[in-house]
């Protein structure tokens, strides 16, 4: 029989955090819930360290590093759990972080993920970048998140207590049915690294589930924990990404309108990193378009084994142009009538 809950870290040279963050998962551990660290080919003593410091803790050792969506793929093929909690290695959980949302989920069989509160680390007042109060996307496929709008990142006051339907949850700490997950397919392989949890999220919007935000748990991240930002690489998986995930999940009339505007913008946004001094960001966001445009193809075949919906939450006006045209730097402050239904 399967254990109701598993939580899963995967882990990548992250001896440090594993030292410092999982003696609080442990502590804060409740009855039928398995811990388990899958680690992702680690070169810095991490597998030394759960074998030593952590024996009773199960450990998956993977035979390379996968990244982050490939790397969950097969650590959760050997994961036997009705829930799954997918949890950064650079979290601090704090008690009572697991049961409110595993009870959530439980009396909502329409909702297939969602993610507590997540707050900094460095700045504990304030939400953490991945994640904060739950995320959302525009209509061209921009993300950005209840309590942060790029890098505008809002104090927490209270004004998020509310637990809210959204349009993605964070990987940094992703609860989700383990059949759901399993279903669809899991993360998209090739993404690597960056926006896997926002396709899957979308995925399952397509298939008529639900994503939700639960204050009732708090976590703390540290965030930037793998690549930091402004890193070129990053910039290039977040930009691939983002043109694969929209392509694969748009319904076919958006298709068209959201490219063009894209192509436009992104254009834009290779020349502001030229004119700031980093050729290598600009020369990212080409490689990135490179990849998408080879790889259309499989994409297409991708796109085939779903169908695509016109879902809620995606919001009908360009983040961007509000932000940084219109000053608005919170979400408070967004015009609530423009997030679909």
């Amino acid at each position: 029989m399967a254990l109701q809950t598993a939580v899963v870290i995967l882990n990548w040279n992250g001896r440090k955090f594993l030292q410092d963050f999982l003696p609080f998962v442990i502590q804060f551990n409740p009855p039928n819930t398995e811990i388990v660290v899958a680690d992702n080919a680690s070169t810095d003593a991490s597998v030394e360290l759960m074998l030593t410091s952590f024996p009773d803790i199960r450990l998956i050792q993977l035979k390379e590093n996968y990244g982050f969506a490939k790397g969950y793929n097969e650590a959760l093929k050997q994961v036997d759990a009705q829930y799954y909690v997918l949890l950064n290695s650079d979290i601090e959980v704090t008690e009572n972080w697991i049961e409110p949302m595993i009870n959530y989920l439980e009396r909502n069989p329409d909702v297939a993920a969602c993610q507590p509160k997540i707050k900094s680390w460095h700045n504990r007042s304030h939400f953490e970048y991945a994640g904060a109060g739950g995320g959302f996307i525009d209509f061209l496929g921009y993300p950005f998140c209840r309590g942060r709008i790029f890098q505008e990142i809002e104090e927490d006051h209270g004004q998020f207590d509310d637990i809210q339907e959204v349009f993605w949850a964070s990987g940094a700490c992703l609860f989700v049915r383990a059949d759901v997950f399993h279903n669809l397919g899991g993360f998209d392989k090739d993404f690597f690294a960056h926006m896997e949890e926002i396709d899957f999220c979308w995925r399952a919007k397509n298939a008529a589930y639900k994503i939700v935000y639960n204050p009732q748990s708090t976590v703390y991240h540290i965030g930037g924990g793998t690549l930091p930002k402004n890193n070129a690489l990053k910039t290039y998986l977040n930009f691939r990404n983002n043109f694969c995930l929209l392509y694969k999940n748009l319904p076919k009339d958006r298709l068209f309108i959201t490219f063009l505007y894209r192509l436009v913008l992104d254009g834009i946004a290779g020349f502001k990193f030229l004119f700031d001094g980093s050729f290598k960001n600009m020369m990212a966001v080409f490689k990135a378009h490179m990849y998408f445009y080879k790889h259309l193809p499989a994409l297409n075949k991708k796109r085939k084994q779903f169908e695509q919906h016109h879902v809620s939450k995606i919001y009908g006006k360009n983040i961007a142009f509000e932000h940084f045209i219109r000053g608005k730097k919170y979400f408070e402050e967004l015009d609530h009538s423009k997030f679909s239904k």
